[in-house]
Parts: structure tokens; sequence; C-alpha cells
């Protein structure tokens, strides 16, 4: 069985692989978001930085991906609809509001496309699934996502899906902490910006 697709990640500011990847932006509120993927290549970097993709998958796509390029780069932006489609399902979630029908229809699409790639197999402690990957396929990369994602979608978790607070972060992440009172993607990052703003803020109004 093959085992180049994981659902297992390395990193885990988002505590989800869905929603690290919702996370290879920034700043969505800004006119200046910052976006990471820019190329095919850049996705399968992403994706064997979380270890959602093993570096030997990577390679071989990468390879595949130069001789098919067109079919690439609209690999490219399959991925970045399903990422927004993913990310607005999250924010409507949070808001109380309902999902709009074509996000949540473009992550079920994708839903479609990964499943039949799911295989249970036998393990050193018994049974667990796996993903059969496809030696041609440049959107394979998408199915661990997808497959995330409906997973804290239909789970407790989901309560716990905050925001990061600061002024121009966006990052999603699952809150763990023991009184759901996270409020940053990452305190060595927006935590301590937001300290300085704030700081400074109180300078100033004492000059």
């Amino acid at each position: 069985m093959a085992t180049g697709l994981q659902d297992e990640h390395e990193h885990s500011t988002g505590g989800a692989l869905c929603l690290e990847f919702t996370n290879t932006t920034s700043a969505r509120r800004t006119d200046s978001p910052s976006e990471q993927l820019h190329r095919y290549t850049d996705l399968l970097a992403w994706a064997t930085g979380v270890g959602a993709v093993s570096p030997a998958l990577a390679a071989h796509l990468g390879v595949v991906s130069e001789s098919r390029q067109q079919e690439a780069a609209a690999a490219l932006q399959r991925a970045l609809a399903l990422r927004e489609a993913i990310y607005a399902i999250f924010m409507a979630h949070a808001s109380g509001s309902l999902p709009a029908a074509g996000d949540l229809a473009l992550l079920n699409a994708a839903l479609a496309e990964a499943m039949p790639h799911r295989r249970l197999a036998a393990t050193d402690e018994g049974f667990g699934w796996q993903w059969e990957e496809d030696a041609e396929a440049l959107t394979q990369i998408l199915w661990p996502v997808a497959r995330s994602a409906a997973d804290l979608l239909t789970s407790p978790d989901l309560s716990r899906v905050r925001q990061c607070a600061g002024a121009t972060c966006d990052w999603l992440f699952v809150d763990h902490s023991k009184n759901r009172s996270r409020r940053w993607c990452d305190m060595q990052e927006c935590g301590n910006v937001e300290k300085v703003r704030r700081y400074r803020r109180r300078k100033q109004g004492n000059e």
C-alpha cells in the first residue's frame, strides 16, 4: 500500500491540516494580502513541509508538473479555490451563519474526488486508513486536506476553531487551551506584535 499521502502533519500552528492550508495566505482583510502559493511547486513544498506528502511523492509530482504545466497551473487554481472555500466555511460557522452553498459544494466535490482513494490497510497495531496515491493526479495533494476539513467540521473541536486576534492576521487555529482563551496563532509572532502595539499606544497617550 502506497503511503505517499498522509493525514498527519508535522507543524501545528493551526492544529489541523485543513487550517494549516487556509493559513498559506494572510492579511486577507488588508489591501495587500500575503500569498505563499504562487506556483504548483509552492503547493508541493507546503504539503511536504507539513508532512501531508512524502518527499518521494512530491519529487515525482514535481517532475510530472514540469511536463504538464497547464494542468499544474489548473491544479494550483483548484487548490486556491478549495482553500478559500474551507476558510469561508469555518468563518461562516464562527459567525453563526450557514456557509455559502457554493463553498460547501466545492468542498464536497473535493471529497468526492478524494474518498475513492481511501483504503483500509493492516498495520502493526491492527488496521488503519491509508491513501492510495495516483502517480498522475496533480490534485492528490488536496485529498488529505479535504478529508481533514470534513473531519474537523463534524467533530466536537469545531467549536474550538478560532481566528487569530492579530490586527492583520486571519490565520485559523484549534484552541486546545483549558479555558479556551487562546487568542493568537503564535504568541511569539502575532502575540508579541500586538503587545508592542499596545505599549506604543500607551506611551504615546502619556506623552
